[in-house]
């Protein structure tokens, strides 16, 4: 079983609609799986500027420009393989910062083996925040 982490919109006051259905969410929920990430590892600054973290890509690009000036040849690059590493431990928690900024909140987490697993099971516990405006 995997791990997956809920975000969305922050559970309102209940207000009903017509025929007293409460009322649509704006953007549906975003399902983000907790764990390593290769991504990041193999690309690099690369992976954070195509996610929009564009402050994280920077220092990173700024990090590997520094160990490989100022550090000489093999810490150069044992130390450039733990920046990537480390890369890889947080690549996800810096999308789920970036999604907290842009007001989505953490509001759960979900056991599955797949992604579309985990949003039935969300779908199943908490249809509130499944149901969006489309």
């Amino acid at each position: 079983m995997r791990f997956y982490t809920v975000h969305g919109e922050p559970p309102a006051p209940p207000r009903t609609g017509p025929e007293g259905w409460p009322e649509p969410k704006r953007r549906p929920p975003v399902i983000l799986r907790d764990a390593f990430s290769l991504w990041p590892v193999l690309f690099g600054p690369f992976w954070f500027f195509a996610q929009r973290l564009w402050l994280e890509g920077m220092a990173m690009l700024a990090a590997i420009v520094a160990l490989a000036v100022l550090v000489p040849d093999p810490a150069s690059s044992v130390l450039v393989l733990a920046v990537h590493l480390l890369a890889g431990f947080e690549g996800r928690d810096r999308l789920r910062a970036r999604l907290e900024r842009q007001g989505l909140a953490p509001l759960g987490v979900v056991a599955a083996r797949n992604q579309d697993q985990a949003l039935f099971r969300l779908a199943q516990q908490r249809p509130d925040l499944i149901k969006s405006a489309t």
